[in-house]
């Protein structure tokens, strides 16, 4: 007689384990709130009297502990057990957010205080993202690395389809307070999902050595792989402008010529639905050349603010928003499997903090100076500029001989733990022949 537990692991793949399935989870929760306050924090912003500059300032705000902290915790999330430390950052995103949410529902938030509230957002974020991409690139084993990326993915991404939409009818509705209370209580939701994550799989780190350490050797592993530093790169470029663009741009275009938050949330929920279907798509292919396909899908992250540039029509920026969310899922799960088969597991939580550290590190700078931009440019020239800045870096990133050359591994390589180990097995699997 087959038991509960017989039954779910059947029911369950085998790449499917308890830790993979709780981050999923968790993953889905957060994803469902945080894009509603993102819509949430930027209108109430507007409602409180700001214009496009305070809402650059706010987005700045979080984005700026982000940057400060990103690489602090990359190396506490190595060495503490991962877990705590993201149900730790969770716990600092709830009381941030639920005291935001106090703010906007009693009365007239003033600048300062939602960008002293952001910020402390954006120092939890800190902490939680190595640990977390740290905890989940662990939690997968074997050839379907990249399948188990694309659904884990696809929950989070479906998340974004909701939270968006619904997040911009709320805001709409009710007003944007009501949302922010609602992500609170999602960060606390999935803390409260993540506490019950299980890292005796990783084995103890070593004694000796500190932070400074640490930090030096998360360095050695990030800039001895170009492929891995030319993307990280672009994409601090490519986010920085693109972040500008919805965080400020959007808003003031959706206030102007499309009727407000409502269709702006539901164009950031065709972008979600575009993600969740290349998602899919990524459960089925299997691309080579991982970071050659992932490449190749990034240029139409310049679509959007090409888009809003004219601005299209509200049925249109949904349509373009769908197709960007296609592609640049493609590259989302290359990436993922990139590091997976790449990164030594004791060094996954550093290099993804220099790899998130990258990536954001010019964002607080670009969400500042899109007020400054819009006044001395104007609103279209500033847009057509980020567009064109997204094409020219992710051309640019092409001339790297690994981005194009790096393969897909067609057998599981056990990742060690020294200096070079995944990269000289990877070597080795893109000298064989038949890979493709």
């Amino acid at each position: 007689m087959t038991s509960a537990a017989d039954s779910r692991r059947l029911r369950r793949p085998a790449w499917a384990g308890r830790n993979y399935t709780l981050l999923t989870a968790a993953a889905f929760v957060t994803n469902l709130g945080s894009h509603g306050a993102l819509i949430a924090a930027a209108f109430a912003v507007l409602e409180a009297g700001g214009d496009g500059g305070d809402v650059g300032l706010v987005a700045a705000a979080r984005t700026l502990p982000l940057v400060l902290f990103l690489l602090i915790g990359g190396a506490v999330a190595d060495r503490l057990p991962r877990h705590r430390v993201m149900v730790a950052a969770n716990a600092l995103n709830c009381l941030s957010q639920a005291a935001f949410a106090v703010l906007v529902l009693t009365g007239e938030p003033r600048l300062w205080q939602m960008m002293l509230l952001t910020a402390l957002g954006g120092t939890g974020q800190a902490f939680f993202s190595p640990a977390a991409e740290g905890m989940l690139l662990s939690s997968v084993r074997g050839e379907q690395a990249g399948r188990a990326f694309a659904v884990f993915r696809m929950a989070m991404q479906g998340a974004t389809v909701g939270g968006a939409a619904l997040g911009g009818a709320l805001v709409a509705a009710v007003g944007p307070g009501w949302v922010l209370a609602a992500d609170a209580a999602a960060f606390a939701l999935a803390g409260a999902l993540r506490a019950f994550l299980d890292v005796g799989h990783i084995p103890p780190r070593a004694p000796g050595g500190g932070m400074l350490a640490d930090l030096r050797e998360g360095w050695r592993e990030f800039a001895g792989r170009p492929w891995l530093w030319g993307i990280v790169v672009q994409f601090s470029l490519a986010n920085a402008v693109v972040g500008a663009a919805d965080a400020v741009y959007g808003p003031l275009v959706a206030r102007d010529h499309l009727g407000g938050a409502g269709p702006w949330g539901l164009a950031l929920g065709f972008f979600g639905a575009g993600t969740v279907a290349g998602a899919l798509l990524m459960t089925r292919w299997k691309p080579r050349r991982l970071l050659l396909a992932g490449t190749l899908c990034v240029f139409p992250l310049a679509l959007p603010s090409a888009a809003l540039a004219v601005p299209v029509p509200a049925g249109a920026l949904c349509a373009v928003m769908f197709v960007t969310g296609v592609t640049l899922e493609v590259f989302g799960v290359s990436w993922m499997t990139a590091l997976h088969q790449e990164i030594p597991e004791d060094k996954l939580s550093r290099v993804s903090a220099y790899d998130w550290f990258g990536s954001v590190a010019l964002v607080p700078l670009a969400t500042a100076l899109a007020g400054p931009a819009e006044q001395a440019f104007g609103r279209t020239a500033a847009l057509w500029g980020c567009a064109t800045l997204v094409v020219v870096v992710t051309a640019a990133v092409l001339c790297v001989p690994d981005v194009r050359g790096l393969r897909r591994r067609t057998a599981y390589v056990a990742q060690g733990s020294g200096d070079g180990a995944g990269r000289g097995s990877a070597d080795a699997e893109r000298a064989v022949g038949g890979l493709g």
